[in-house]
């Protein structure tokens, strides 16, 4: 199991002969612009379903809504009202104007002679009524997994990359581990529906076949593609750079220097989530910039794995056994006398 709380370094906790850097994300959400890229990509590496039926949410155009056992990156379109802003500002969470792109004037009819040196307004219009936060969300591979710590089968592991992964081929369903994560990353892959599946296929009312049925299955963050070098397919699909991939050390600096500058360009509300080495997981692999209260993206505040508390327990439970054999013992001789 390995320690259980505090900063340490998963990579050299784990006992890999092969010592190896410790990979992982950082989700610069300030430049997200929700094409949701990495969510195809990510299916189409690991030959994930689809989550359940094609049926529209209405929540906004997120229609996967959160993260599951078949969807290992979910981009959340996080859609605000003036109201929720003003809540916000009160609040004292500053939030960043989006905007929306200016259309450029309709050609004059008559071509004039200043017409090719006439500059078109491309500056977005502020649009305080209306806005979206965009964040790319995936499993944090925490520094202290709870999913890794409570798995009674052994079918989690730490890779020599730092990164927690699932062997599907181990996993007995128990759901011990989606029980484990504080975030509510694992799940046990179902076909989809609350009902049983009565057709397969592939149209609207049917369900393709779903493999590794009833095993927890979360993001990899590619093992496989990490074992040749290779770039996770999440991040090497986003167009904007929103999802970088690398030494988790690194990383963590780009994302201070990145937050710093966005202090600089007056974006106060950027702060960082998950680079925390004493918070309650120990720091997360999967670094995210955001720009609102963690509560806004669906993410917990203040995370803490399950099995930290255990030393503190295990000497409580050891206290009230020797009180359990005082008592025994001062029974007997009062009893003998």
């Amino acid at each position: 199991m390995g320690q259980l709380s505090g900063p340490t370094d998963p990579t050299s906790d784990v006992g890999w002969h092969t010592h190896e850097t410790r990979k992982g994300f950082f989700t610069d959400t300030s430049i997200c612009i929700g094409c949701k890229a990495c969510e195809v990509a990510c299916k189409e590496w690991n030959s994930n379903p689809r989550d359940g039926d094609l049926e529209l949410t209405g929540m906004s155009y997120d229609n996967t809504v959160a993260l599951g056992a078949s969807t290992w990156r979910h981009v959340a379109f996080i859609e605000q009202s003036a109201d929720r802003i003003a809540e916000a500002r009160e609040s004292g969470r500053a939030l960043v104007g989006l905007g929306m792109p200016s259309m450029p004037p309709p050609p004059p009819a008559e071509p004039a002679p200043s017409a090719a040196r006439r500059r078109v307004e491309a500056t977005p219009p502020d649009t305080p009524e209306f806005r979206w936060l965009m964040s790319s969300d995936v499993c944090k591979h925490c520094t202290h997994a709870g999913c890794l710590d409570v798995c009674p089968t052994g079918a989690l592991f730490r890779t020599e990359f730092g990164t927690v992964v699932i062997q599907d081929d181990v996993c007995n369903g128990c759901g011990t581990c989606v029980a484990g994560c504080p975030f509510g990353v694992v799940e046990r892959r179902a076909d989809g529906t609350a009902a049983p599946t009565t057709r397969s296929g592939e149209r609207k009312g049917e369900q393709p076949e779903v493999p590794k049925r009833g095993v927890a299955q979360k993001c990899t963050l590619c093992y496989d593609r990490l074992l040749d070098d290779e770039t996770p397919a999440c991040a090497q699909t986003c167009p904007t750079t929103s999802i970088r991939y690398g030494d988790h050390d690194d990383l963590v600096a780009d994302a201070h220097r990145r937050v710093a500058q966005l202090h600089e360009q007056g974006m106060t509300e950027a702060r960082l989530y998950g680079a925390n080495p004493d918070d309650g997981v120990g720091g997360t692999g999967s670094v995210f910039l955001l720009l609102d209260e963690p509560e806004v993206y669906g993410l917990p505040p203040d995370p803490r794995v399950c099995t930290a508390d255990l030393p503190s327990m295990y000497k409580r439970a050891g206290v009230a056994a020797a009180g359990m054999l005082v008592a025994a013992a001062l029974s007997f001789v009062r009893g003998g006398r």
